[in-house]
Protein backbone atom coordinates (compact mmCIF):
# COMPACT_ATOMS: atom_id res chain seq x y z
CA UNK A 1 0.00 0.00 0.00
CA UNK A 2 2.60 2.27 0.52
CA UNK A 3 4.64 1.92 -2.07
CA UNK A 4 2.02 3.45 -4.64
CA UNK A 5 0.61 6.19 -2.16
CA UNK A 6 4.82 7.43 -2.03
CA UNK A 7 4.85 7.46 -5.61
CA UNK A 8 1.46 9.40 -5.99
CA UNK A 9 2.65 11.54 -3.05
CA UNK A 10 5.82 12.69 -4.73
CA UNK A 11 3.67 13.34 -8.18
CA UNK A 12 1.51 15.35 -6.61
CA UNK A 13 4.06 17.23 -4.19
CA UNK A 14 6.01 17.44 -7.30
CA UNK A 15 3.22 18.78 -10.02
CA UNK A 16 6.36 19.63 -12.35
CA UNK A 17 6.66 15.93 -12.53
CA UNK A 18 2.56 15.16 -13.21
CA UNK A 19 3.03 15.58 -17.07
CA UNK A 20 -0.37 15.03 -18.37
CA UNK A 21 -0.73 11.92 -20.76
CA UNK A 22 -3.85 12.20 -22.64
CA UNK A 23 -4.25 8.81 -24.18
CA UNK A 24 -8.11 7.73 -24.89
CA UNK A 25 -6.66 4.86 -26.85
CA UNK A 26 -4.05 3.42 -24.34
CA UNK A 27 -6.71 4.41 -21.72
CA UNK A 28 -8.96 1.59 -23.40
CA UNK A 29 -6.39 -0.62 -24.04
CA UNK A 30 -5.03 -0.69 -20.23
CA UNK A 31 -8.75 -0.53 -18.80
CA UNK A 32 -9.58 -3.86 -21.27
CA UNK A 33 -6.82 -5.93 -19.98
CA UNK A 34 -7.23 -5.12 -16.63
CA UNK A 35 -10.94 -6.10 -16.99
CA UNK A 36 -10.34 -8.84 -19.22
CA UNK A 37 -8.03 -10.81 -16.54
CA UNK A 38 -9.96 -9.81 -13.78
CA UNK A 39 -13.39 -11.21 -15.31
CA UNK A 40 -11.98 -14.74 -16.77
CA UNK A 41 -10.13 -15.48 -13.36
CA UNK A 42 -13.03 -14.30 -11.12
CA UNK A 43 -15.46 -16.45 -13.51
CA UNK A 44 -13.46 -19.57 -12.64
CA UNK A 45 -12.93 -17.94 -9.26
CA UNK A 46 -16.55 -18.59 -9.16
CA UNK A 47 -17.09 -21.93 -10.67
CA UNK A 48 -14.77 -22.99 -7.96
CA UNK A 49 -16.68 -21.34 -4.86
CA UNK A 50 -19.96 -23.23 -6.73
CA UNK A 51 -18.23 -26.80 -6.73
CA UNK A 52 -16.24 -26.39 -3.33
CA UNK A 53 -19.72 -25.37 -1.75
CA UNK A 54 -17.91 -22.04 -0.32
CA UNK A 55 -20.35 -19.02 -0.70
CA UNK A 56 -17.22 -16.86 0.56
CA UNK A 57 -15.53 -17.86 -2.32
CA UNK A 58 -18.17 -16.83 -4.58
CA UNK A 59 -18.77 -13.69 -3.02
CA UNK A 60 -14.78 -12.75 -3.72
CA UNK A 61 -15.45 -13.95 -7.37
CA UNK A 62 -18.51 -10.97 -7.41
CA UNK A 63 -16.50 -8.94 -6.08
CA UNK A 64 -14.12 -9.20 -8.86
CA UNK A 65 -16.69 -9.62 -11.44
CA UNK A 66 -18.00 -6.61 -11.06
CA UNK A 67 -14.79 -4.89 -11.01
CA UNK A 68 -14.14 -6.12 -14.35
CA UNK A 69 -17.74 -5.58 -15.83
CA UNK A 70 -18.46 -2.25 -15.00
CA UNK A 71 -15.03 -1.07 -15.20
CA UNK A 72 -14.99 -2.18 -18.75
CA UNK A 73 -17.92 0.61 -19.12
CA UNK A 74 -15.09 2.83 -17.76
CA UNK A 75 -13.14 2.04 -20.55
CA UNK A 76 -15.33 1.77 -23.55
CA UNK A 77 -16.54 5.29 -22.38
CA UNK A 78 -13.19 6.89 -22.35
CA UNK A 79 -13.89 10.44 -23.70
CA UNK A 80 -12.76 10.82 -27.14
CA UNK A 81 -12.88 7.01 -28.05
CA UNK A 82 -16.14 5.64 -28.63
CA UNK A 83 -18.36 8.10 -27.08
CA UNK A 84 -18.36 12.16 -26.69
CA UNK A 85 -17.20 13.27 -23.37
CA UNK A 86 -19.31 12.75 -20.47
CA UNK A 87 -19.86 11.79 -16.74
CA UNK A 88 -20.10 8.00 -17.75
CA UNK A 89 -16.37 7.20 -17.28
CA UNK A 90 -16.23 8.70 -13.52
CA UNK A 91 -19.22 7.35 -12.77
CA UNK A 92 -18.14 3.76 -13.82
CA UNK A 93 -14.51 3.75 -11.75
CA UNK A 94 -16.65 5.32 -8.88
CA UNK A 95 -19.72 2.13 -9.09
CA UNK A 96 -17.17 -0.80 -10.12
CA UNK A 97 -15.18 -0.25 -6.98
CA UNK A 98 -18.21 0.01 -5.00
CA UNK A 99 -19.50 -2.81 -6.18
CA UNK A 100 -16.17 -4.47 -5.71
CA UNK A 101 -16.15 -3.42 -1.92
CA UNK A 102 -19.38 -4.56 -0.84
CA UNK A 103 -18.82 -8.21 -2.09
CA UNK A 104 -15.73 -7.96 -0.41
CA UNK A 105 -17.57 -7.00 2.53
CA UNK A 106 -19.71 -9.66 2.26
CA UNK A 107 -16.95 -12.31 1.89
CA UNK A 108 -16.09 -12.03 5.02
CA UNK A 109 -18.85 -12.03 6.85
CA UNK A 110 -19.34 -15.30 9.21
CA UNK A 111 -21.80 -17.31 6.95
CA UNK A 112 -24.67 -18.03 9.58
CA UNK A 113 -25.35 -14.50 9.17
CA UNK A 114 -28.80 -14.12 8.12
CA UNK A 115 -28.03 -11.93 4.38
CA UNK A 116 -25.11 -14.77 4.00
CA UNK A 117 -27.70 -17.63 4.53
CA UNK A 118 -30.51 -16.36 1.75
CA UNK A 119 -27.79 -15.61 -0.65
CA UNK A 120 -26.71 -19.14 -0.18
CA UNK A 121 -29.87 -20.43 -0.89
CA UNK A 122 -29.27 -19.44 -4.26
CA UNK A 123 -24.99 -20.01 -4.61
CA UNK A 124 -25.38 -21.44 -8.11
CA UNK A 125 -27.22 -19.11 -9.65
CA UNK A 126 -25.59 -15.97 -8.21
CA UNK A 127 -22.55 -15.94 -10.61
CA UNK A 128 -25.03 -16.01 -13.78
CA UNK A 129 -28.00 -13.53 -13.10
CA UNK A 130 -25.37 -11.23 -11.32
CA UNK A 131 -23.10 -10.94 -14.17
CA UNK A 132 -26.35 -10.86 -16.76
CA UNK A 133 -27.65 -8.57 -14.28
CA UNK A 134 -24.29 -6.34 -14.47
CA UNK A 135 -24.06 -6.53 -18.63
CA UNK A 136 -27.72 -5.46 -18.77
CA UNK A 137 -27.14 -2.24 -16.76
CA UNK A 138 -23.66 -1.51 -18.38
CA UNK A 139 -25.19 -1.82 -21.76
CA UNK A 140 -27.75 0.64 -20.99
CA UNK A 141 -25.76 3.02 -18.96
CA UNK A 142 -23.32 3.04 -22.18
CA UNK A 143 -26.32 3.82 -24.71
CA UNK A 144 -28.09 6.28 -21.70
CA UNK A 145 -25.38 8.46 -20.73
CA UNK A 146 -28.05 11.17 -19.88
CA UNK A 147 -28.90 9.08 -17.28
CA UNK A 148 -25.49 9.90 -15.37
CA UNK A 149 -26.47 13.09 -13.15
CA UNK A 150 -23.02 15.11 -13.79
CA UNK A 151 -23.56 17.29 -10.25
CA UNK A 152 -23.38 14.03 -8.56
CA UNK A 153 -20.32 12.32 -9.60
CA UNK A 154 -18.33 15.14 -9.84
CA UNK A 155 -19.55 16.68 -6.02
CA UNK A 156 -17.11 16.93 -3.75
CA UNK A 157 -19.09 15.93 -0.63
CA UNK A 158 -20.45 12.78 -2.22
CA UNK A 159 -17.00 11.68 -3.34
CA UNK A 160 -16.03 12.05 0.06
CA UNK A 161 -18.75 10.47 1.81
CA UNK A 162 -18.43 7.53 -0.96
CA UNK A 163 -15.05 7.30 -0.07
CA UNK A 164 -15.33 6.96 3.55
CA UNK A 165 -17.81 4.50 3.91
CA UNK A 166 -16.05 2.38 1.16
CA UNK A 167 -12.78 2.92 3.22
CA UNK A 168 -14.89 2.05 6.48
CA UNK A 169 -15.85 -1.37 4.82
CA UNK A 170 -12.53 -2.45 2.78
CA UNK A 171 -11.21 -1.73 6.32
CA UNK A 172 -13.21 -3.86 8.28
CA UNK A 173 -12.98 -6.79 5.67
CA UNK A 174 -8.68 -6.28 5.77
CA UNK A 175 -9.11 -6.57 9.57
CA UNK A 176 -11.54 -10.30 8.80
CA UNK A 177 -9.36 -11.61 6.93
CA UNK A 178 -6.17 -11.00 8.94
CA UNK A 179 -7.27 -12.44 11.65
CA UNK A 180 -8.63 -15.25 9.66
CA UNK A 181 -5.09 -15.81 8.31
CA UNK A 182 -3.35 -15.19 12.03
CA UNK A 183 -5.98 -18.10 12.98
CA UNK A 184 -5.56 -20.61 9.57
CA UNK A 185 -2.90 -19.87 7.56
CA UNK A 186 -4.69 -19.47 4.81
CA UNK A 187 -3.30 -18.36 0.92
CA UNK A 188 -6.51 -16.88 -0.19
CA UNK A 189 -7.13 -14.46 3.18
CA UNK A 190 -3.33 -13.38 3.04
CA UNK A 191 -3.30 -12.33 -0.86
CA UNK A 192 -7.16 -10.95 -0.15
CA UNK A 193 -6.12 -8.43 2.89
CA UNK A 194 -3.03 -7.37 -0.21
CA UNK A 195 -6.06 -6.89 -2.71
CA UNK A 196 -8.13 -5.11 -0.62
CA UNK A 197 -5.31 -2.21 0.49
CA UNK A 198 -4.78 -1.98 -2.61
CA UNK A 199 -8.27 -1.01 -3.42
CA UNK A 200 -8.72 1.58 -0.79
CA UNK A 201 -5.16 2.97 -2.21
CA UNK A 202 -6.80 2.79 -5.33
CA UNK A 203 -10.07 4.92 -4.63
CA UNK A 204 -7.82 7.65 -3.11
CA UNK A 205 -5.87 8.11 -6.21
CA UNK A 206 -9.21 8.22 -8.03
CA UNK A 207 -10.53 10.79 -6.15
CA UNK A 208 -7.77 13.03 -5.73
CA UNK A 209 -6.35 12.45 -8.86
CA UNK A 210 -6.56 14.76 -12.24
CA UNK A 211 -7.41 12.84 -14.85
CA UNK A 212 -4.77 12.06 -17.62
CA UNK A 213 -2.02 13.14 -15.12
CA UNK A 214 0.74 10.57 -14.84
CA UNK A 215 -0.79 10.19 -11.08
CA UNK A 216 -4.09 9.69 -11.92
CA UNK A 217 -2.71 6.75 -14.53
CA UNK A 218 -1.50 4.85 -11.54
CA UNK A 219 -5.02 3.63 -10.33
CA UNK A 220 -5.42 1.71 -13.11
CA UNK A 221 -1.74 -0.06 -12.38
CA UNK A 222 -2.88 -0.62 -8.67
CA UNK A 223 -6.52 -1.93 -9.73
CA UNK A 224 -4.61 -4.79 -11.95
CA UNK A 225 -1.99 -5.50 -9.37
CA UNK A 226 -4.97 -5.98 -6.71
CA UNK A 227 -6.72 -8.57 -9.38
CA UNK A 228 -3.21 -10.28 -9.19
CA UNK A 229 -3.38 -10.67 -6.02
CA UNK A 230 -6.52 -12.02 -5.60
CA UNK A 231 -5.66 -14.92 -8.48
CA UNK A 232 -2.46 -15.65 -6.59
CA UNK A 233 -4.16 -16.43 -3.47
CA UNK A 234 -6.87 -18.57 -5.32
CA UNK A 235 -4.04 -20.35 -7.03
CA UNK A 236 -2.24 -20.98 -4.06
CA UNK A 237 -5.23 -21.88 -2.16
CA UNK A 238 -6.72 -24.53 -4.29
CA UNK A 239 -4.74 -25.12 -7.53
CA UNK A 240 -0.85 -25.29 -6.64
CA UNK A 241 -1.58 -28.52 -4.32
CA UNK A 242 -1.25 -30.17 -7.20
CA UNK A 243 0.81 -30.11 -10.08
CA UNK A 244 -0.74 -31.78 -12.93
CA UNK A 245 -3.63 -29.44 -12.63
CA UNK A 246 -6.01 -32.48 -11.03
CA UNK A 247 -7.84 -30.62 -8.82
CA UNK A 248 -9.16 -27.70 -10.69
CA UNK A 249 -10.44 -30.89 -12.94
CA UNK A 250 -11.79 -32.03 -9.81
CA UNK A 251 -14.17 -28.66 -9.39
CA UNK A 252 -16.22 -30.12 -12.21
CA UNK A 253 -16.45 -33.82 -10.99
CA UNK A 254 -20.29 -35.26 -10.41
CA UNK A 255 -18.78 -38.15 -7.83
CA UNK A 256 -18.95 -36.59 -4.54
CA UNK A 257 -16.73 -39.54 -3.56
CA UNK A 258 -14.06 -38.17 -5.96
CA UNK A 259 -14.83 -34.75 -4.68
CA UNK A 260 -13.78 -35.86 -0.84
CA UNK A 261 -10.88 -37.22 -2.43
CA UNK A 262 -9.32 -34.46 -4.42
CA UNK A 263 -11.11 -30.36 -3.80
CA UNK A 264 -10.79 -30.14 -0.14
CA UNK A 265 -9.07 -26.53 0.39
CA UNK A 266 -5.81 -26.75 2.57
CA UNK A 267 -8.19 -24.66 5.53
CA UNK A 268 -10.24 -27.96 5.85
CA UNK A 269 -6.91 -30.54 5.37
CA UNK A 270 -5.10 -28.59 7.90
CA UNK A 271 -8.33 -28.95 10.63
CA UNK A 272 -8.39 -32.60 9.84
CA UNK A 273 -4.71 -32.92 10.42
CA UNK A 274 -4.62 -30.88 13.70
CA UNK A 275 -7.98 -32.80 14.78
CA UNK A 276 -6.68 -36.14 14.15
CA UNK A 277 -3.06 -35.41 15.87
CA UNK A 278 -5.07 -34.32 19.04
CA UNK A 279 -7.03 -37.55 19.12
CA UNK A 280 -5.86 -40.85 18.33
CA UNK A 281 -9.13 -42.72 18.26
CA UNK A 282 -10.01 -39.79 15.32
CA UNK A 283 -6.93 -40.75 13.01
CA UNK A 284 -9.41 -41.95 9.98
CA UNK A 285 -12.40 -41.42 12.10
CA UNK A 286 -13.65 -37.62 10.24
CA UNK A 287 -13.35 -39.68 6.49
CA UNK A 288 -14.57 -42.72 7.53
CA UNK A 289 -17.97 -40.93 8.78
CA UNK A 290 -17.85 -39.09 6.17
CA UNK A 291 -17.97 -41.99 3.45
CA UNK A 292 -20.34 -44.06 5.35
CA UNK A 293 -22.44 -40.80 5.76
CA UNK A 294 -22.00 -40.64 1.29
CA UNK A 295 -23.08 -44.57 1.03
CA UNK A 296 -26.36 -43.83 3.19
CA UNK A 297 -27.58 -40.21 1.96
CA UNK A 298 -26.73 -42.78 -1.74
CA UNK A 299 -29.22 -44.94 -0.81
CA UNK A 300 -31.98 -42.38 0.55
CA UNK A 301 -32.21 -40.86 -2.88
CA UNK A 302 -30.11 -37.59 -1.96
CA UNK A 303 -29.17 -35.26 -4.67
CA UNK A 304 -25.12 -34.52 -5.60
CA UNK A 305 -25.60 -30.88 -3.65
CA UNK A 306 -26.97 -32.18 -0.56
CA UNK A 307 -24.20 -35.39 -0.76
CA UNK A 308 -21.39 -32.80 -1.37
CA UNK A 309 -22.51 -31.18 1.89
CA UNK A 310 -22.18 -34.49 3.51
CA UNK A 311 -18.98 -35.26 2.44
CA UNK A 312 -17.77 -32.15 3.55
CA UNK A 313 -19.82 -31.56 7.09
CA UNK A 314 -18.84 -35.09 8.14
CA UNK A 315 -14.83 -34.95 6.89
CA UNK A 316 -14.84 -31.95 9.90
CA UNK A 317 -17.43 -32.64 11.85
CA UNK A 318 -15.15 -33.16 15.02
CA UNK A 319 -13.29 -30.18 14.95
CA UNK A 320 -14.73 -28.42 17.73
CA UNK A 321 -12.67 -30.99 19.38
CA UNK A 322 -9.71 -28.98 18.85
CA UNK A 323 -11.30 -27.15 22.00
CA UNK A 324 -11.70 -30.03 24.08
CA UNK A 325 -8.29 -30.03 26.48
CA UNK A 326 -6.19 -33.37 26.00
CA UNK A 327 -6.75 -34.64 29.74
CA UNK A 328 -10.50 -34.57 28.94
CA UNK A 329 -10.36 -35.97 24.98
CA UNK A 330 -8.11 -38.95 26.00
CA UNK A 331 -9.47 -40.00 29.34
CA UNK A 332 -9.45 -43.29 29.81
CA UNK A 333 -11.68 -43.45 32.48
CA UNK A 334 -15.49 -42.59 33.01
CA UNK A 335 -16.02 -38.68 32.58
CA UNK A 336 -16.96 -36.52 35.44
CA UNK A 337 -20.53 -34.42 34.87
CA UNK A 338 -18.14 -31.37 34.25
CA UNK A 339 -15.90 -33.25 31.81
CA UNK A 340 -19.30 -34.08 30.16
CA UNK A 341 -20.41 -30.76 29.77
CA UNK A 342 -16.69 -29.35 28.23
CA UNK A 343 -16.97 -32.48 25.81
CA UNK A 344 -20.37 -31.66 24.52
CA UNK A 345 -19.62 -28.06 23.66
CA UNK A 346 -17.75 -29.73 20.51
CA UNK A 347 -20.40 -29.10 18.26
CA UNK A 348 -20.66 -25.30 19.19
CA UNK A 349 -17.03 -24.94 19.06
CA UNK A 350 -16.80 -26.63 15.24
CA UNK A 351 -19.95 -25.03 14.17
CA UNK A 352 -18.03 -21.12 15.31
CA UNK A 353 -14.46 -22.08 13.57
CA UNK A 354 -16.35 -23.16 10.43
CA UNK A 355 -19.23 -20.44 10.01
CA UNK A 356 -16.13 -18.28 9.81
CA UNK A 357 -13.84 -20.37 7.35
CA UNK A 358 -17.47 -19.82 5.12
CA UNK A 359 -19.36 -23.07 5.37
CA UNK A 360 -22.71 -23.10 3.86
CA UNK A 361 -26.16 -23.84 6.29
CA UNK A 362 -26.03 -27.31 5.28
CA UNK A 363 -22.48 -28.59 6.91
CA UNK A 364 -22.96 -26.44 9.22
CA UNK A 365 -26.06 -28.34 10.51
CA UNK A 366 -24.06 -31.41 10.34
CA UNK A 367 -21.34 -30.01 12.74
CA UNK A 368 -24.02 -28.31 15.14
CA UNK A 369 -26.24 -30.94 14.98
CA UNK A 370 -25.09 -34.75 14.89
CA UNK A 371 -25.26 -35.24 17.83
CA UNK A 372 -28.81 -34.56 18.16
CA UNK A 373 -31.47 -37.51 19.34
CA UNK A 374 -34.88 -38.20 17.53
CA UNK A 375 -36.21 -38.17 21.20
CA UNK A 376 -35.42 -34.72 21.89
CA UNK A 377 -32.77 -35.70 24.61
CA UNK A 378 -28.95 -35.14 22.31
CA UNK A 379 -27.19 -32.04 22.63
CA UNK A 380 -26.30 -29.15 21.72
CA UNK A 381 -29.47 -27.92 21.18
CA UNK A 382 -32.05 -30.51 21.94
CA UNK A 383 -34.20 -31.10 18.81
CA UNK A 384 -36.69 -33.20 18.29
CA UNK A 385 -37.95 -35.07 15.09
CA UNK A 386 -37.68 -33.28 11.73
CA UNK A 387 -36.48 -30.08 13.52
CA UNK A 388 -33.43 -32.04 13.32
CA UNK A 389 -32.15 -31.30 9.85
CA UNK A 390 -31.85 -33.94 7.67
CA UNK A 391 -28.09 -34.04 6.86
CA UNK A 392 -27.12 -34.18 10.66
CA UNK A 393 -29.85 -37.39 11.22
CA UNK A 394 -28.06 -38.97 8.22
CA UNK A 395 -24.43 -38.28 9.45
CA UNK A 396 -25.48 -38.96 12.94
CA UNK A 397 -25.99 -42.83 12.20
CA UNK A 398 -22.50 -42.84 10.37
CA UNK A 399 -21.19 -41.07 13.64
CA UNK A 400 -22.64 -43.87 15.68
CA UNK A 401 -21.92 -46.75 13.88
CA UNK A 402 -18.02 -45.79 13.61
CA UNK A 403 -17.95 -44.83 17.00
CA UNK A 404 -19.12 -48.23 18.19
CA UNK A 405 -17.02 -50.50 16.14
CA UNK A 406 -13.78 -48.23 16.65
CA UNK A 407 -11.67 -49.22 19.55
CA UNK A 408 -11.46 -46.22 22.63
CA UNK A 409 -9.30 -45.42 24.90
CA UNK A 410 -11.96 -46.85 27.60
CA UNK A 411 -13.77 -49.93 25.60
CA UNK A 412 -12.46 -52.39 22.39
CA UNK A 413 -14.26 -51.77 18.89
CA UNK A 414 -17.71 -53.96 19.00
CA UNK A 415 -18.30 -56.47 15.92
CA UNK A 416 -20.22 -55.37 13.04
CA UNK A 417 -22.96 -57.10 13.79
CA UNK A 418 -23.28 -55.63 17.41
CA UNK A 419 -23.06 -52.15 15.81
CA UNK A 420 -26.06 -52.42 13.88
CA UNK A 421 -27.76 -54.55 16.36
CA UNK A 422 -27.96 -51.29 18.27
CA UNK A 423 -28.60 -49.03 16.09
CA UNK A 424 -31.50 -51.04 14.81
CA UNK A 425 -32.52 -50.81 18.47
CA UNK A 426 -32.33 -47.15 18.87
CA UNK A 427 -34.86 -47.01 16.11
CA UNK A 428 -37.25 -43.90 16.75
CA UNK A 429 -35.14 -43.14 20.58
CA UNK A 430 -31.69 -41.92 18.92
CA UNK A 431 -32.19 -42.11 15.37
CA UNK A 432 -34.57 -40.92 12.54
CA UNK A 433 -36.64 -44.14 11.49
CA UNK A 434 -36.15 -43.56 8.07
CA UNK A 435 -32.38 -43.17 8.24
CA UNK A 436 -32.07 -46.59 10.24
CA UNK A 437 -34.64 -47.91 7.20
CA UNK A 438 -32.38 -46.99 4.72
CA UNK A 439 -29.03 -48.28 6.39
CA UNK A 440 -30.51 -51.79 7.24
CA UNK A 441 -31.31 -52.12 3.96
CA UNK A 442 -27.37 -50.40 2.81
CA UNK A 443 -26.09 -53.34 5.28
CA UNK A 444 -28.19 -56.20 3.02
CA UNK A 445 -27.45 -54.78 -0.29
CA UNK A 446 -23.73 -53.67 -0.04
CA UNK A 447 -21.85 -56.26 2.68
CA UNK A 448 -18.36 -55.61 0.39
CA UNK A 449 -18.68 -52.26 1.64
CA UNK A 450 -18.48 -52.74 5.01
CA UNK A 451 -16.11 -55.52 4.65
CA UNK A 452 -13.55 -53.03 3.17
CA UNK A 453 -14.19 -50.26 5.78
CA UNK A 454 -13.67 -52.78 8.30
CA UNK A 455 -10.24 -53.71 7.30
CA UNK A 456 -6.98 -53.40 9.82
CA UNK A 457 -6.03 -50.24 8.73
CA UNK A 458 -10.20 -48.83 9.41
CA UNK A 459 -9.49 -45.93 6.97
CA UNK A 460 -6.31 -44.70 8.65
CA UNK A 461 -4.03 -44.60 5.46
CA UNK A 462 -6.91 -43.36 3.17
CA UNK A 463 -7.12 -40.36 5.54
CA UNK A 464 -3.24 -39.87 5.49
CA UNK A 465 -3.45 -39.71 1.67
CA UNK A 466 -6.49 -37.48 1.68
CA UNK A 467 -4.52 -34.65 4.18
CA UNK A 468 -0.68 -35.46 3.06
CA UNK A 469 -0.58 -32.10 1.45
CA UNK A 470 -0.77 -31.08 4.65
CA UNK A 471 1.27 -32.83 6.65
Amino acid sequence: MLLPLIGYGLLYRFSSMDHTFKAPTGHFYIVSTVAAIAFILALAVGIAGIRMRNVKVTFVSLAYISLAEVFTLHGLSTPGFLVHASSLPTAAAQLSLSLAVFWLWLSSMSSDRLVIRLLARHNVMLLPMWTLLLFIVCSLLFTHTEWIHSGLVTNEWFKSAQSIVEIGLIGWTMRRYWQSYLAWGSPLHFMLVHSCGLLIVSQFIMVTGKMWHISWWEYHVTLLISVVFMIIGVMRQYWAQDAAGSSLLGLFRANPREWIETCLSPNVRALIVTTERRDAYTAGHNYRVALYALRLGERMGLNAEQLRAIALGGIVHDVGKLKVPDSILNKPGKLTPFERDIIERHPLAGYDVCKRLGFMKEELTIIRNHHEKWDGTGYPDRLKHDHIPLLARVTAVADVYDALTSSRSYRQAMSHEAAIAIIASERGVHFDPMCVDAWMKLVEEDQDFFEQMSGTDRGVQQAQQLVGSST
